[in-house]
């Protein structure tokens, strides 16, 4: 189980990473980035979306889904009563691959450390995987994402207790009508998620803490 901390420790925690990352990245993929795309969001989420790597907007801006993907995105949280500031939103790979090409292993290797780091100082209650490198990194399942979306998994991640649901990247919804209906449906099944895991996730983390957590504010590292 992971370590209890309150969310304004685990917000500290979650900024020194991005600063390290920001000025220590060893990634094999520093040399061709722009800047890279650490995650934004609230740094207390009870939802993370973690996707697969940037794209050129996002190397460009240092935000992660910020171009015609991320906009869909924002509708769909729209559609269900969240916006961007209430979830946190991340990558498997934190720089951009060139060309937009396939992260490849040794790439997702040297990230995943820290993706695990930010899932462990966020504690998400429900981690949405967009596409296929996400979901089969976090499930540890070599399935696709058209066997396996919109079906929740119960696993632990990071020490924590946690529901997996795997979602078609919403680059994909844009090119086909119906994988953005099919990504809509499963969008809207959420908010029943989360309710549903809030109280098995807050009894696992109370067996590590004396006191209820607080309230983290937005997390900008960009301030």
């Amino acid at each position: 189980m992971a370590a209890a901390r309150s969310a304004a420790e685990r917000r500290e925690e979650l900024v020194a990473l991005y600063q390290r990352l920001k000025d220590c990245h060893d990634c094999p993929l520093k040399a061709t980035r722009t800047k890279l795309v650490f995650g934004a969001g609230n740094a207390d989420a009870e939802v993370m979306f973690v996707g697969e790597a940037p794209g050129a907007q996002e190397d460009l801006q240092g935000l992660p889904f910020v171009g015609r993907a991320g906009q869909l995105l924002n509708d769909l949280l729209h559609e269900i009563g969240l916006d961007r500031d209430d979830v946190f939103i991340a990558n498997t790979l934190k720089c951009r691959p060139p060309g937009n090409r396939d992260p490849l292993p040794e790439e997702i290797e040297e990230c995943t450390p820290h993706l695990i780091e930010q899932i462990r100082l966020i504690q998400p209650k429900v981690i949405c995987t967009l596409g296929n490198f996400a979901t089969k990194l976090l499930s540890g399942r070599p399935t696709g994402i058209t066997k396996c979306c919109g079906i929740p998994q119960h696993r632990e991640i990071a020490g924590l207790p946690v529901v997996l649901y795997p979602l078609f990247h919403p680059a994909a919804a844009l090119r086909t009508p119906a994988t953005k209906e099919r990504l809509r449906a499963d969008m809207a099944k959420l908010p029943e998620l989360i309710e549903e895991q809030r109280p098995r996730q807050e009894a696992a983390l109370a067996e590590a803490a004396d006191e209820e957590p607080e309230t983290a504010p937005q997390l900008d590292l960009f301030a």
